[in-house]
């Protein structure tokens, strides 16, 4: 065959290159990988949905499995997104105490409201910081963990001091009259501190079944409650 036989036909431009898929459109948005969905979560409510996966994920895994890559696992988005709404995991763990302080105070001061008198009020109020705690061991616990919080954190600062103000109140009126919580009297403080440490001391026991060995002791294996009231009924003084 002749040499002129092999060329190319003039005016016959050479095939195109295919640009690889990567690079047939820049800035195309990559397809989902198999099996991976799109979160379904808004901008204005991922904050909330990371929050809520990390109290699923500390009270079914404890302090050691809560971790920034376990939220976003649990809530169904990319592992950075924690980072980015909360910083780092104490910024979340202090959000996530800052929801807790203020769903607490809710419940506390939801059963306040069912007493037709102080003392009654008083009791509703303490069966229901036993409650809280017991129905949320991990959440309660974390409120109380200074060491794993940011007590500066705005949000955490507000909804803290929003559940203390609200104990000072209950104890006013049970004893020492009204209270201002950045003043307060020697009498106010110590009923104060009297109340919350039996409360929370109360509280921790329970949690971590101390108290069993008493209660299998009495007569007919009361609730945790009941020794709970009775405890209260002596140990804090009737109101002057």
């Amino acid at each position: 065959m002749a040499k002129s036989d092999r060329t190319k036909s003039p005016g016959k431009p050479p095939p195109a290159r295919r640009k690889p898929a990567a690079q047939a459109k820049r800035g195309a948005k990559p397809a989902a990988k198999p099996g991976v969905t799109e979160s379904p979560y808004h901008h204005g409510d991922l904050h909330v949905a990371l929050l809520k996966g990390a109290q699923i994920v500390l009270e079914r895994d404890g302090f050691n499995g809560l971790t920034l890559r376990a939220v976003a696992r649990e809530a169904g988005v990319s592992h950075a997104a924690p980072t980015h709404h909360f910083g780092d995991l104490t910024g979340l763990l202090s959000e996530l105490a800052a929801v807790g302080f203020l769903n607490f105070n809710a419940a506390l001061n939801a059963a306040s409201a069912t007493g037709t008198t102080p003392a009654e009020s008083g009791l509703a109020r303490a069966r229901a910081y036993l409650a809280y705690a017991r129905a949320q061991p991990g959440m309660y616990q974390l409120m109380f963990r200074t060491e794993r919080l940011d007590m500066n954190r705005p949000a955490l600062k507000e909804a803290s001091n929003i559940s203390f103000a609200s104990l000072a109140r209950v104890v006013g009126v049970v004893h020492a009259g009204d209270v201002a919580t950045d003043a307060l009297s020697m009498t106010q403080a110590t009923q104060i501190a009297r109340t919350w440490s039996l409360a929370h001391g109360f509280a921790m026991l329970v949690l971590a079944g101390r108290l069993d060995y008493i209660l299998e002791r009495l007569p007919g294996k009361p609730d945790a409650e009941t020794l709970f009231v009775e405890t209260l009924k002596i140990s804090v003084p009737p109101p002057q």
